[in-house]
C-alpha cells in the first residue's frame, strides 16, 4: 500500500434510513417539550432567570423573532423570508440523509446530518405555529402564522456589562458576550461541530466491501 494514502475507513452496513429520521424526530420533541416548559412555567425576562451553575449558566426564558442565536433580519417580511429559507432547506436537508444512506455514507456522518435536520425543524415549528399557538407574534406582523418568535431559554453569560470606553467599534456599549439559544440551535451547532472535528473519519475513502464470491480460476497445485 502506498505511504501516502489515507487509510481505507471499513465498508459500513447502512442499516435503516429510518433510524436517522427517528434521531430527528427525538430532537424536536426534546426541544418542543423544553420550549413548552419554559412558557409554561418561567416568567420572561430577567425576573424568571433560573441559576444553574451560578452566574455562568442559567435558564432565560426570550423570545427571538430572527435567526439562531439571536440573529434578526429586518421586520416584518424578513421573518417570512427566513421561515421560507428554513421549508426549503429542511426539505434539502431530508432529501439529502436518504441521499447518502443510499451512497453508504459513514453513518456518523448521517447521524451528524440528523441533527441539523432536527434542530432546523424544532426552529421551524416555533416560526410558523408558535404565534397561534402561543399568541407570540410581534405586533404588526401581517399574520399569526409563519411570524411566531423561537422560544429561547439557555443563556451562558460569560461577561455582561458596559466595554470600556477606549475599545474601538464597540466601547461604551452594554453588551452580553453570549447569545441565548435554545436546544435546536445546540443541536445544529454539535451537529456541524461534530463534522468539522471528525471529517477525516467520516470523509476517508471507503474500503470496497468483501464479497463471498472469489474469482474463478485453476485449482492449486495438487488438488486437481
Amino acid at each position: 500500500m502506498d505511504a501516502s494514502q489515507p487509510p481505507l475507513r471499513p465498508a459500513i452496513p447502512r442499516g435503516s434510513v429510518l433510524l436517522y429520521f427517528l434521531l430527528a424526530l427525538l430532537v424536536i420533541a426534546i426541544d418542543q417539550l423544553s420550549k413548552y416548559l419554559v412558557h409554561t412555567h418561567m416568567t420572561p425576562g430577567m425576573p424568571g432567570e433560573i441559576p444553574l451553575i451560578g452566574h455562568w449558566l442559567k435558564l432565560h426564558y426570550t423570545l427571538n423573532p430572527g435567526m439562531a442565536f439571536g440573529v434578526e433580519l429586518p421586520p416584518p417580511y424578513g421573518k417570512l423570508l427566513l421561515t421560507s429559507f428554513r421549508l426549503l432547506a429542511v426539505g434539502g436537508l431530508g432529501y439529502y440523509i436518504v441521499h447518502l444512506w443510499r451512497s453508504r455514507a459513514h453513518r456518523g456522518f448521517i447521524a451528524c446530518m440528523a441533527l441539523i435536520l432536527g434542530g432546523a425543524v424544532g426552529n421551524l415549528i416555533d416560526s410558523i405555529c408558535y404565534g397561534v399557538i402561543y399568541n407570540n407574534a410581534p405586533a404588526g406582523s401581517p399574520s399569526k402564522w409563519f411570524f411566531g418568535q423561537v422560544i429561547d431559554m439557555i443563556y451562558v453569560d460569560i461577561y455582561e456589562g458596559f466595554v470600556p470606553a477606549a475599545w474601538p467599534l464597540v466601547g461604551g456599549k452594554y453588551v452580553s458576550l453570549w447569545p441565548i439559544f435554545n436546544l435546536a440551535d445546540s443541536s445544529i451547532f454539535v451537529g456541524v461541530a461534530l463534522i468539522l472535528l471528525l471529517q477525516g473519519r467520516f470523509f476517508g475513502p471507503a474500503q470496497p466491501a468483501v464479497t463471498a464470491s472469489t474469482p474463478a480460476g485453476p485449482p492449486p497445485s495438487g488438488l486437481a
